[in-house]
């Protein structure tokens, strides 16, 4: 029996990992660890600017695979993103967004020619969470929005509201969600990338 619970209050967790505890001996517990857009989406919005621009970089731009070279051209030294990549994914452990286990979305690739020096040559990510997150960057941008004063608000608290930013969406294209399958299936290292 496989069960899927979401949107669950604190007292049914409550009760039900009680439940589970009782009978620990007889079930097999596993966590869905699979990237969602949702979780995605969360991930995204915990980074820092600079990061969440690498992560747009390495999956937009370079869909799943950037060259080291290319990304220090653009952002300088990578450690301010990579860091903030790195502690993303415990810190969202620790605040329940995503249970243990779960796998960094993006990682490092090194020479294998030179096992000593490890100086990353590339970020990659894994094929099938590609489409995953290029949507939820979709969202993001749908979402991301240019700021307006509101004069009836009060003085000394301006009122800021929020409208879509139509040019933002541009550059993720037409549709940059819509396909669950991402643009194709052809190797990312054919073509020059990122």
């Amino acid at each position: 029996m496989k069960i899927t619970i979401e949107g669950a209050s604190e007292e049914f967790e409550r009760k039900l990992l009680d439940l589970v505890a009782e009978h620990r001996h007889e079930l097999t517990v596993t966590a869905d660890t699979e990237w969602t857009i949702e979780r995605a989406e969360r991930y995204l919005r915990s980074l820092p600017a600079g990061a969440r621009y690498f992560a747009e970089m390495v999956v937009v731009a370079g869909d799943g695979y950037a060259e080291a070279e290319k990304l220090r051209s653009i952002l300088g030294k990578l450690n301010g993103p990579t860091v903030a990549l790195s502690r993303a994914i415990p810190r969202g452990v620790r605040e329940g967004w995503w249970p243990e286990g779960t796998s960094q979305p993006i990682t490092v690739v090194y020479d294998p020619d030179n096992p000593s020096w490890q100086k990353a040559i590339a970020y990659q990510m894994a094929r099938e969470n590609v489409p995953v997150f290029r949507a939820a960057i979709a969202q993001l941008a749908k979402a991301k929005t240019t700021w307006t004063i509101d004069p009836t608000a009060e003085q000394g608290n301006p009122g800021l509201t929020w409208r879509p930013s139509p040019e933002q969406l541009q550059k993720y294209g037409p549709g940059a969600a819509a396909s669950p399958d991402g643009p194709d299936d052809s190797n990312p290292h054919e073509e020059e990338q990122l």
